[in-house]
Order: structure tokens, then sequence, then C-alpha cells
């Protein structure tokens, strides 16, 4: 006895093996292969056609779904029926269950849900590689970066943001301040004394309207909540200078000493008045002192050169043409600033003799000169002046014909920190500056592109051109051969002694 699938004893009916069922032939007369010869042919006629041109035919819909889906498998599902088939049905208590009559063999384009299929062509296949897809647009480049135009060794000298204009000046700033930047970054105040100078009066006008807030006093409000938002719009405008940085050190030490207690007025008078003294102190009277022990330097029949303009030159050659000393000037004068055509033109109306040539004639120029005369925007420790960018090319000129050089400057320019390039301690202004004017009285009609050309007026667009507008160079002590200030006659070497004498405590 044979046991049955599920465990009953029993000899389960015999089924004669039915062949296989000979190739189906559709309503059409075509035979499985037939058929797919045609579906190839036309595959191939529809490829040639979306090649030609033509749009993309959508797939035909079988039960609901797409050919190219790919959920229609005929031949799958038709070897999964025939092993069913096979399998002889039980019922529930093991006796063997009359099985119906055999179908026919599925063809293989005859679906499980819909029997009726069969009588349709088979739809004809597409992979997904071959569905046809609109063009992907190309990834657009991205842009190329603009050319940084700032040089990189003095990239720490950059301004963070440019100048302040009437429209980005902050609302806490005095007017009297205001006014003062914008002379600032228009070189209508120049030079280190009149720049420390000015900035001191212009602080003078704002503290006489500056108003104590209540629940406080004016030594702790002034300095961090009013005086503060001021320097850093005259920072912002043009950087700082040592004689600028002595007078606000005086100012913030005046502001501490104040007792709260003292009435606002009174403190305010007091602060006014000490104002006008540092400025007495050590600039007026210091002016004069320099300038008549500068005097004495120059000798009957002397030719003193000069560069750019300083008020502490300028006033010294004015008192010793005065004095009835018989000389005679050559200034020398660069770009962009051109302050030696001030000079010239003040030192000519008081009659002096003037020779003004620019700062690629030095070398000749200097054949004549007896006396150098510089002013000075800074002395640093290490005895080496800073000035006018061109001070250390005439230094170095006059050392090598012998012609001794002096440097007129009062102790409040004199400081602490040291250099020994132009490249740490340093201000630079726009490049703009430099760049010739495009409009030419030598000018002809038509030529305006040749102008254009010859002053630059695209450098921006230029690719690998940076322009440099540096505005004080570091001249070397050893071209130095003397140092006039208020404490008298001194070598470059006395400077940091007469610093700590000078600025203790400020």
């Amino acid at each position: 006895m044979a046991d049955t699938p599920n465990g009953a004893k029993g000899k389960a009916p015999e089924k004669k093996a039915e062949p296989a069922p000979a190739k189906s032939v559709g309503e059409d007369g075509l035979t499985p292969a037939e058929k797919k010869k045609r579906a190839k042919e036309e595959k191939q006629a529809r490829r040639a056609a979306e090649k030609a041109g033509a749009g993309p035919s959508a797939a035909p819909v079988t039960n609901g779904m797409t050919a190219s889906d790919g959920a229609v498998q005929p031949a799958v599902e038709s070897s999964s029926q025939a092993a069913q088939m096979q399998q002889p049905a039980q019922t529930s208590r093991g006796q063997p269950q009359r099985q119906p009559e055999q179908a026919p063999a599925a063809t293989p384009t005859q679906h499980r849900r819909n029997p009726s299929a069969a009588t349709q062509p088979p739809p004809p296949r597409r992979r997904l590689s071959q569905s046809v897809l609109p063009p992907a647009s190309k990834p657009s480049r991205p842009s190329k970066p603009k050319e940084s135009k700032d040089v990189p060794l003095f990239s720490h000298l950059y301004a963070a943001h440019p100048r302040p204009t009437l429209l980005t000046t902050p609302k806490d700033i005095h007017p009297a301040i205001q006014a003062l930047g914008f002379q600032y970054s228009t070189y209508a105040i120049c030079g280190s004394t009149a720049r420390t100078a000015a900035m001191l009066l212009a602080f003078k006008a704002a503290i006489a309207d500056y108003t104590t807030p209540t629940g406080t006093s004016l030594a702790r409000h002034m300095t961090t909540h009013f005086l503060s938002p001021q320097i850093e719009f005259l920072k912002a405008c043009r950087p700082i200078s040592e004689g600028m940085g002595n007078g606000i050190r005086f100012l913030k030490k005046a502001v501490v000493e104040i007792d709260p207690s003292v009435d606002e007025g009174e403190a305010k008078a007091y602060l006014q008045d000490s104002i006008d003294m540092f400025l007495r102190e050590r600039i007026v009277v210091t002016d004069r002192a320099i300038a008549t022990a500068a005097v004495k330097q120059i000798k009957q029949g002397a030719v003193v050169l000069t560069y750019a303009k300083s008020s502490l030159v300028e006033k010294t050659l004015i008192e010793a043409h005065e004095a009835g000393t018989q000389f005679r000037v050559i200034c020398v004068d660069s770009r962009p600033l051109y302050e030696g055509k001030n000079l010239a033109r003040t030192l000519g109306r008081r009659g002096i003799e003037v020779e003004y040539t620019p700062l690629s004639g030095i070398a000749h120029a200097m054949k004549d000169a007896t006396l150098v005369l510089l002013g000075a925007r800074s002395m640093l420790s290490n005895g080496r002046l800073v000035s006018r960018v061109g001070t250390a090319s005439i230094a170095l000129h006059a050392s090598h014909a012998d012609v001794p050089v002096i440097v007129l400057c009062e102790s409040v320019k004199f400081t602490g920190k040291v250099a020994l390039d132009s490249v740490v301690l340093n201000e630079i202004a726009p490049p703009e500056e430099l760049l010739l004017p495009e409009a030419s009285p030598t000018t002809m009609d038509g030529d305006e592109e040749g102008a254009k050309v010859k002053t630059l007026a695209d450098w921006r667009d230029i690719p690998g051109l940076q322009i440099l507008n540096l505005m004080y160079d570091v001249t070397p002590a050893e071209y130095i051969r003397m140092v006039i200030c208020e404490y008298g006659s001194l070598p470059p070497s006395s400077v940091p002694v007469v610093h700590r004498l000078a600025n203790e405590g400020v």
C-alpha cells in the first residue's frame, strides 16, 4: 500500500500521463515563434520611427499594467498552473478527491485572472532602458569666482568694510565727528599733527553736547558708550595714527580720573580744559620749540630738500626766511596726493625760491642739496622713521650723496612699537587713487578708447593685475643723522628713552 501525501493508507487513483501539448496556435493562425518574430519586427520598426523623430508611443496595457512594468510573465504563470494540476487534490479526511477534467495548457499569452487574454496578440515587451525619456538638461557650469584684487602679502592691512558714507553712518555719531571722518577720507585734513589736533577739537565739541543718562555717572558711561563709537567711526574712515592714539589715551585717562560725585557740568568743563592743555603743551608750544631749534641747521646759501608736506618743515622754513637766512628749497613730490604742491605754493608766496620736482627726479635734485628736512608720521622704538611713502628713497639717495638727513617730530608721535619693514605697520588707500583721470587736456576727439587703456580705467577686469596704494614706508635709522623734538636734538637711538619720558602714563 502506498502512503498518500497526508499519511492516509490506500492506493491513489492512477492517471495516465498525458502527452505534452502540441504547439498552440492562436486565432490568428500564428505559432508563438511566429508571434515572437513579428513582435521583434514591430520593435525594430518602432525604434526606427523613434530615431526618425517620432514621439514615444505608450506601452500597451494588459489587465491594467503596462508591458514595461514587467508584471505580465506568461511563461511563469503557465508553468505554475501545470505543477498545481499534477498534484492530486486530497480531502480533509485523506480521501482522494475526484479531479476535474484537465484543461488544455494555457498559451504563453494567457493570464490567470483573464482567460480571454489568450485570444489577444502578445504585447510587445520593452525594457526600462529602452523607454524614451526627455533629454536631461545639462548641468550649468559653475561660475568662475571673481579674481581678488587684494595683494596677498598685505592682506592684513585691507579694511574689512569700505569707508563709511552718509547713508552708512550710525545714528549715535556726533555731527562734529561725522564731518571730521569725511574730511579724513577725502584728505581734506591730512598729516599726523593736523589730524590729531582736529580730532581733539571734535571731541571737545562732542563732550559739550553730551548728557549723562539717569542712573549712571559720567566716568562710567562716557568712555564705553559715548567715546568708543566715535573712535570706531574715525578708525573706519582712516586708521588711527600714533599721535591720535596718544591723544585718545590721554582723554580716556582724564575721564576715568573724574570723581563720580562731581557735577556733570563741572566734569565736562574739566575735560574741555584738559583737551586745550594737551593741544597747547604737546602740539602748539612743541612745534614752536622744534622750529626754533631746526632753524639753526639752515645756513646761508643752503639748498634744503624736502619731500611732500610737513607742517613742522613748513614752519621751520618760514621762520628761517623771516630770520634773514638766504636759502633755496627743492620740493620733491609724488602721486596721488601731491602734498608738495601746497608746500611749494605757500613758500613761493612768502618769497622763498622754490624748485618743484617729481620723485622720479630725486637723483638729479640731490646733487644740489646740502640739507634734507623730513617730517614724520611716527618714530619707532628702534629709531626707524615712518613717513609718507617715498621717504625711504629720499633718505637712501641722501646717504649715498653724503647729505645730512634731519627729522622733525614731536614726542607725541613717538611710539614703543618696532618695525623692520613697511609690511606690518602701514595703511592701504583705495587703489583707484593711483589711476590717471580719463579726461586729459591733450586728448583729441576719437581718442577716448586709447585714453581709457592708458589710464587703466578697467583695471579690475584685467586678469593678473593688482594695484597697491601704500601710504607710508619705513626708513632705516642709519640713514637719519638727527631727530629734533621738544626735548632737543638727539640720535635715533634715543627715541625709546624720550617716549618713556614724554608719554609715561598716557
